[in-house]
């Protein structure tokens, strides 16, 4: 790794006109020099867009995306990925805050790793309220705000499969060999970074340093707060492109052993679907179970 490689932070806002300003200056305000900023606004419906130009009059050397039409987390990343010049990159929504030092302690997990071949690094996280106030640590701290389980690390892709193994990817910092060898996001999906956890697991090794590295706010209309609602359209979306991810999980399996990690994950699907009175996609993942099982038995 070079000393000082630059490392492009790609801002996406979605009607974060409230908090926008305070995830920008937080890149700016890095104790880390060499940092492209990207920002682009996914046609919000609030004025994020007015308060983003207004901020730019004092940062005119700052590029600023605006779709003509929603196009969702996956596209609108993929194109800004595009633009990037970064060796290393950041995927950070417009209402998430960057802790000062936090691409310095990354890039130093880059430099440090014992790991060969890693494309990810990725830290804790603070939860934080609308309000900015906090509510508790992604991963469980101690009082030294240090992870009080340990983390895996390297080759997860079995623990990715099965569920025990959870990352922060809002904490991440990536490799841009790793979104170039994977074509990016797949952009037919309703959310993002399962699928490329997979992917990325399939080839690369992945490592986490113990330290809070950004703010992730909490709120009450946020893709994850969905999840278990019933007859929610945004909700199928979501639990329908999980349904689409560990099929295409499927296909990149190689043993008995993580056919049987998968299982694990396709029950916890089940339950979900049952939960949220999705029943045709309980079907389908009953259909998915019969064939992972077979591959369990050979």
């Amino acid at each position: 790794m070079r000393n000082s490689p630059l490392v492009t932070v790609i801002c996406l806002c979605y009607n974060h006109a409230n908090f926008v300003i305070e995830a920008l200056e937080s890149v700016l305000n890095q104790t880390y020099a060499n940092v492209e900023l990207l920002i682009a606004d996914d046609f919000s419906t609030d004025n994020s867009v007015k308060v983003i130009e207004n901020w730019l009059k004092q940062h005119p050397e700052i590029p600023l995306i605006v779709n003509k039409k929603n196009q969702g987390n996956t596209k609108t990343f993929n194109k800004c990925l595009k633009l990037a010049k970064g060796e290393y990159i950041i995927d950070l929504a417009a209402d998430d805050v960057l802790k000062l030092d936090c691409i310095a302690n990354q890039l130093k997990g880059f430099k440090e790793t014992s790991h060969k071949n890693v494309g990810f690094i990725y830290g804790n996280a603070e939860l934080i309220s609308e309000e900015g106030s906090f509510i508790n640590d992604y991963f469980k701290t101690d009082t030294n705000r240090k992870r009080i389980q340990s983390q895996p690390t390297g080759d997860i892709y079995i623990g990715l499969l099965n569920g025990n193994n959870n990352l922060c990817s809002i904490s991440s910092l990536v490799k841009r060999e790793v979104f170039e060898t994977l074509n990016g996001y797949d952009e037919n999906l309703a959310y993002e970074d399962y699928d490329f956890w997979i992917r990325a697991a399939r080839i690369y090794n992945f490592d986490y340093i113990d330290e809070i590295l950004i703010q992730k706010r909490v709120l009450p209309d946020s893709m994850y707060t969905l999840l278990t609602k019933k007859n929610n359209k945004r909700t199928r979306r979501f639990n329908f492109s999980t349904y689409l991810i560990l099929n295409k999980a499927f296909i990149l399996n190689r043993t008995k052993e993580e056919f049987t990690a998968m299982l694990k994950r396709i029950h916890y699907e089940m339950t979900i679907a049952y939960k949220t009175r999705d029943f045709r996609l309980l079907m389908k993942y009953i259909f998915l179970e019969l064939k992972v099982r077979l591959k369990t038995k050979k």
